[in-house]
């Protein structure tokens, strides 16, 4: 029994667990928002997406194994605290990797394959070396953040190039970046410590709280657009949504306070990871809502 909880804990940081989930229910609401439903069809879907997420995680944690061995927050992970060899953590990954892709090549379709497999070489191939390069690769590496909802879109039997999901996919991508940049910023000096250049060595705190208004504020207002793209219709859920917005817009607001020079990151993370999540709630629930209003199109 210790040897089981071993490993399932060993799984679980190797293939960051609440990450994978959050992909995984992104690519849901993607799914439901296309299909205007849940189907059956939906489940094989998200454990590709789950296999897919958690081995992108694993195999970044191989590729960043001795930054990650240098760095507070990263050196009690699996390969740098000794509890998996590199080697495993490697064939792991690309195991979890490998069924993801069979699965949306043989359950789902061709489209949800290709996303599949660009969300793995965008993530691993682009982003995980950019990010020793320049400390503004999160502004592209978004673009993965993107991915899974698109994926859950063509999944439901959705065209990629469908205003709506391109009106999803930007929200999701612009709330990426502030996602990536609140941590960078807040654990610069661990960051360094890992060989990655960090914003603190661009901005001073007041400059980088003005850039990330930017962002969070941007990401705030377009979820606003969502039912004139004809994501959501009941009105009970675009009140939520405006209500969701509003607060959020508020927290932004607080970046620009002069009192605001050491913002506690952690906090600022969390409440733009219940933001999201809110969100997501709300695009899942308005399929399931009788009540709708239609506004006109752009």
């Amino acid at each position: 029994m210790k040897a089981l909880k071993h490993w399932l804990s060993l799984l679980m940081d190797l293939f960051r667990l609440r990450l994978s989930i959050f992909v995984t229910a992104s690519a849901a609401t993607g799914f439901i928002l296309s299909h205007q439903g849940i189907a059956q069809e939906m489940f094989l879907m998200l454990l590709a997406v789950f296999l897919l997420s958690s081995g992108a995680s694993g195999l970044n944690q191989y590729q960043e194994r001795k930054e990650d061995q240098r760095m507070e927050r990263t050196k009690h992970r699996p390969i740098p605290s000794g509890r998996l060899s590199p080697s495993s953590a490697l064939k792991l990954s690309l195991l979890m990797i490998t069924l993801g892709l069979f699965i949306l090549l043989v359950g789902i379709n061709g489209q949800a394959l290709i996303l599949g497999l660009f969300a793995i070489l965008w993530y691993n191939g682009v982003y995980t070396p950019l990010k020793k390069l320049t400390p503004f690769a999160a502004v592209p590496g978004a673009l993965v953040g993107a991915i899974p909802p698109a994926i859950g879109w063509s999944s439901g039997g959705g065209h990629l190039f469908d205003p709506q999901l391109l009106a999803v996919s930007f929200f999701f991508y612009l709330w990426q970046v502030p996602h990536f940049w609140i941590l960078g910023f807040h654990l610069g000096e661990d960051y360094r410590k890992g060989g990655f250049p960090d914003l603190t060595r661009f901005f001073t705190q007041t400059q980088f709280n003005r850039i990330l208004f930017i962002w969070v504020f941007a990401t705030g207002v377009a979820s606003f657009f969502a039912p004139w793209f004809g994501i959501l219709k009941s009105p009970l859920i675009i009140g939520g949504l405006f209500g969701i917005g509003g607060w959020f817009l508020w927290k932004a607001l607080k970046l620009l306070s002069v009192r605001y020079q050491q913002p506690d990151g952690p906090s600022l993370f969390r409440s733009l990871n219940i933001y999201i999540l809110l969100v997501m709630i709300c695009f899942s629930l308005d399929s399931l809502t009788p009540v709708q209003v239609h506004f006109l199109p752009f």
